[in-house]
Parts: structure tokens; sequence; C-alpha cells
């Protein structure tokens, strides 16, 4: 009787133990399971809060790029890309959470709707911008060619007034010069001895010029004899930087019609050998010849 007992508590503790064992093998499974799980969620957290900065990064690249377009919303654009990169670093030192991590998802969508429309905007202006370069570039070009037209109406009319300065020059043509004796009588004895000669007549002619200025002009005559010396007057003028000894001056009433000059120069002991006669229009050189005598 005492075995059966001893035996049916022995069989009870058993059950007990069994029970005890069973127990805890199923808390010990419920707390791996949940360990797991705990493990599972807590990867998938850091996960899509790697997606969201990575997403941010990716906004903030965009920001980026339009502010350097430097149009008329650059300032916007800054304080926008401002608000992302605050996002990033609060999210960086968030714990990352499902509940912060929405919040940060949240505010992710309202930047980058922000974002979208800005580039829009962005987009508009780039076209308007292109549109005003294109209209400057034309004008530039239409400018330039209304410049080279200018220059080349400024050449035109500086040769104009070249030409029409030199038709208006009248022409000194058939320079002569002959030795005379002049008799008591006063008849003129064409003569090529210096010995003989007490006389110089000087001839020319100022062709007929319709466009020159009519009026009187003045020509200052200039005979040089065999020794290099000025014969005459020997007065000397300036013209500007230039100076020019002469003989005699001549004036003649000029009407645009063909004039004969004919100027006296009285001298004595005329040298023998060549003589030089220049006819000058104040300080240019118009008409030039020589003679002889012997």
């Amino acid at each position: 009787m005492e075995n059966q007992n001893n035996n049916s508590k022995l069989k009870s503790i058993v059950a007990i133990l069994a029970v005890l064992l069973v127990g805890s093998l199923i808390y010990i499974f419920k707390l791996t399971s949940d360990a797991k799980t705990m493990q599972n969620i807590v990867t998938v957290t850091k996960s899509e809060k790697d997606d969201v900065l990575k997403d941010l990064a990716e906004l903030k690249t965009s920001y980026d790029a339009a502010i350097s377009e430097n149009t008329s919303i650059s300032d916007e654009l800054i304080a926008e890309r401002d608000k992302v990169e605050k996002l990033i670093q609060d999210l960086k030192s968030s714990k990352g959470d499902n509940a912060s991590l929405r919040k940060y998802k949240d505010q992710y969508k309202v930047l980058e709707q922000r974002m979208t429309n800005l580039m829009a905007e962005v987009e508009v202006l780039k076209t308007k911008n292109q549109v005003l370069t294109t209209n400057l570039d034309s004008t530039k070009v239409v400018l330039e060619d209304s410049k080279n037209f200018n220059q080349v109406l400024v050449g035109q009319n500086e040769e104009l007034s070249k030409t029409v300065e030199k038709g208006q020059r009248l022409s000194v043509t058939n320079l002569k010069t002959a030795a005379y004796k002049v008799r008591s009588s006063g008849k003129q004895i064409s003569t090529d001895k210096a010995s003989r000669a007490d006389m110089l007549e000087v001839k020319f002619t100022i062709a007929e010029n319709k466009i020159a200025k009519s009026g009187d002009k003045v020509y200052y005559v200039q005979v040089i004899d065999a020794k290099n010396n000025v014969l005459g007057d020997k007065a000397t003028i300036s013209f500007g930087d230039t100076s020019l000894t002469y003989s005699f001056t001549t004036t003649v009433k000029y009407d645009n019609k063909t004039v004969e000059v004919s100027e006296q120069l009285p001298g004595k002991d005329f040298a023998k050998g060549t003589y030089f006669v220049n006819v000058f229009d104040k300080g240019e050189l118009v008409s030039k010849s020589s003679f002889s005598l012997r």
C-alpha cells in the first residue's frame, strides 16, 4: 500500500515537471518569436529611414541644380533647399520609430510637391529667358549691322567729301616762262641770253571748273635762278608748319571759266643756266616748269 502511494506521488511530480517543461518551452519559443519580430521591425524601420534620407538627398541635389540656373526665383529655391537640409539633419538624429518616420515621410512629400511646382516655374522662366536671349541676339545683330552700315556711310561720305574737295581744286596748266629785253620805247624783244634779259614773263592757264568756288584766287609764284636764289620780292609766308619764300603773288578773279594769267618779273644781271618756276595755291604746289638762259 505504501509503495502504491509512493508511485502515485512520483507520477504526480513527473506530471507537474512535464507541464512545467512544456510551459517553459512555449515561453522560450514566444520570446524567440517576439525577438525576431522586433528585429525585423527594427530592420524594416532602418531601411525605410535610409530610403527617406536618400530621397531627401536627391531632392536637395535637384534644388542645387535649379539654383545654379540663377533665375528670378533663386531665393525661393534656396529657402526650400534649406528646409530639405534641416529635415535631413533632423531625420538622421531621430530614433527612427514608426511614428516619427511617418512624420518625416509626410514632410518629404510636402517638400517634394513644392519642388515639383518650383521646377515647373523654373522651366517656364528658362523658356522665357531663351526667347529673350534670342531676341537680344537678334537685336545685337541688327544694331551691329546698323553700326557697320553707318560706318560704311561715314566712309563713303568722307570719300565723297575728298572727291568733291579734289573736284573743286583749280587746275593750273600751260606754265611757261620767257625772258625779254625791254627797249626804252616799251617794246619787248624775246631773248634767251642772260646778259640781254631784263624782264621775265610768267604765263599759266587756270582751267574751267563748274563746281569750284568762284571769287578771287591768290597764287604765289616762285622763280629760282641758276644760283639757287629766289628772285623778285623774296617774301616769306607760312602755311601751318611749312613756310614759302616767293617771288611775287598774282590775284585772279575766277568765275568758273578758263582764265589766262600773265605776270612780269623785272630784274637785272640774270645768271646763266637753268631756272625753275613754281606756282603755289597757298602751301600746295600746283604747277612747275623750267627754262634756261645762256
